[in-house]
């Protein structure tokens, strides 16, 4: 197939994209460097209690300690795995059950208030009944992964529902189409754009949910050294466990990032 010959004007212009997205990612960079240099020289300055604050050499001096005697691993594998099975069953489960209430008119309505509620409810406060309920150990912090982004996933992915028109499933009613033909025609694809804003919502809500249940029982994970080097009184480890863990939101990001790339290319 023959391509067209590229035009001048648009050529500059795809040339200015690529200009400002290197812009972007180096401004980004640099600002991680400033503030890393920052908090470097401050400590050894006295700028502030590197006692309180740490500083990027001891943090890395942690997570090396960490890693030598093998103990890293163990927590970051076992965080991870919390969160990834909260975050997966999460979404799975809210976008069926906004599937549901969609099919489901009537429940929908039935339902809406108690959604409100659940929303606005900080699944936080259900720790302590989780624990009694499921006992203190990995369930229950993935079930609190679960609790936290299954609404919001609901919420949002419903919302995208009903951003098919009504129009549109007048019209694909009036052809003679079934419930099903509409919802994979014309509901599903219009919702696609809201569910990848739920998987983005979710990763952060995933990890909230699964450090604070490693706050309330755990025996392993970034939230119990965090919890840990606290009451000791370590607060490098404390610094270095929260450094792990924007490190680890941040890939879980921008692999659903790149997920909404492909699936809009």
């Amino acid at each position: 197939m023959k391509q067209h010959p590229v035009s001048d004007a648009h050529a500059r212009y795809l040339r200015s994209l690529r200009r400002d997205a290197h812009c972007i990612r180096l401004s980004q960079i640099g600002i991680l460097l400033a503030v890393l240099l920052i908090w470097e020289v401050g400590a050894d300055l006295n700028w502030f209690d590197p006692f309180i604050l740490s500083s990027p050499s001891r943090v890395f001096a942690t997570v090396a300690r960490l890693s030598a005697d093998g103990s890293l691993w163990l927590h970051i594998g076992t965080t991870l795995l919390e969160t990834v099975l909260g975050f997966l069953l999460g979404t799975v489960l809210g976008a069926l059950f906004a599937v549901l209430l969609w099919w489901l008119p009537k429940l929908n309505r039935i339902l809406d208030p108690y959604l409100v509620v659940l929303n606005a409810l900080p699944k936080i406060a259900l720790g302590p009944v989780l624990i009694v309920w499921i006992g203190a150990g990995m369930a229950s912090i993935v079930v609190m992964g679960i609790l936290v982004s299954l609404v919001v996933t609901t919420v949002t992915v419903l919302n995208g529902f009903s951003a098919a028109t009504d129009e549109k499933q007048l019209l694909m009613r009036t052809l003679g189409a079934t419930k099903l033909q509409i919802f994979t025609k014309v509901v599903l694809p219009a919702g696609v754009p809201d569910l990848i804003s739920a998987l983005k919502i979710s990763v952060g809500m995933s990890w909230v949910g699964v450090i604070v249940g490693e706050y309330l029982v755990s025996k392993a994970g970034l939230g119990y050294l965090i919890v840990y080097g606290g009451q000791v009184f370590k607060l490098d480890l404390v610094m270095a466990s929260v450094a792990i863990l924007c490190v680890l939101a941040a890939l879980m990001y921008y692999a659903v990032a790149f997920l909404e790339k492909k699936v809009r290319t």
